[in-house]
């Protein structure tokens, strides 16, 4: 991210502030409802050094990353199959189409139902939330690839095997990087909502209900959905590294395209 990127994103930041904290102190709303913007802040700086926060947030974090390495072990090996085999591909279309819409949000009433425990209510639908993404940019990936370069491997001799390995995945890799880091975001929000409505020992959400609890706290709730905003932040910028420092060559060549 160039430094021009960053004084827009953070003058972008105080402006919202700037606006929030006039339009609270205006007297245009109650202060109840929505604390002046100042004051959310300070008590995101409190949460920050909170232990029992600090808990909710590792547990969080845990349950998110669990259940997002699962949908990657499971979406990348079946993505390839699918995106491989023209036949198993054609087959499972209607069926990806249909599920892939459903939100996993409206399958937390059936998954509490299933699953005994919030933790695997919790695992079962941050799975399913990221299980789509990175499927359908595998899939989509592999249908994409140069079929001249395939072409090419196959004329010289080598086996379908030997034309996935050094052709297909390699450029497909970036792609479904990129739905990983998709899927995350979502994991994250699914995770939180989850936390809210069936509640649970630990987590940001569970935070977030407890300040809603005799009589609530709207400046407790709007700082830790601060700290949940900034978890998401960082997860993206660490996937988004991580893709550059994995693909450096595409990166190089988006940003000469662009």
């Amino acid at each position: 991210m160039t430094p021009r990127r960053i004084v827009l994103g953070a003058a972008g930041v105080v402006v919202v502030i700037g606006v929030l904290e006039a339009v609270s102190r205006s007297g245009l709303v109650d202060e109840t409802s929505l604390p002046p913007a100042s004051t959310v802040l300070k008590e995101a700086g409190r949460l920050a050094v909170d232990r029992e926060f600090l808990t909710d947030v590792g547990a969080t974090v845990r349950e998110w990353l669990f259940g997002l390495l699962l949908a990657v072990l499971a979406a990348v090996p079946l993505g390839v199959l699918l995106g491989s085999v023209p036949l198993l591909g054609t087959a499972s279309r209607a069926l990806v189409e249909l599920c892939r819409p459903v939100p996993s949000v409206a399958l937390i009433p059936l998954a509490a139902l299933v699953f005994s425990t919030p933790a695997r209510t919790n695992l079962s639908l941050i799975f399913y939330a990221c299980l789509w993404p990175i499927l359908i940019n595998t899939l989509y990936a592999l249908r994409d690839v140069d079929p001249v370069a395939k072409d090419t491997l196959r004329g010289f001799g080598f086996s379908a095997p030997s034309v996935l390995w050094r052709v297909s995945l390699p450029s497909a890799a970036p792609f479904i990087a990129t739905g990983v880091r998709i899927a995350a975001s979502v994991a994250l929000v699914v995770l939180i909502s989850t936390e809210l409505l069936i509640g649970g020992d630990d987590g940001i959400g569970i935070y977030l209900a407890e300040t809603q609890q005799g009589g609530g706290r709207t400046d407790l709730m709007l700082a830790g959905a601060c700290w949940a905003g900034v978890l998401g932040l960082l997860a993206n910028a660490a996937l988004l590294g991580l893709e550059r420092v994995a693909f450096r060559w595409h990166t190089a060549r988006v940003e000469g395209i662009a």
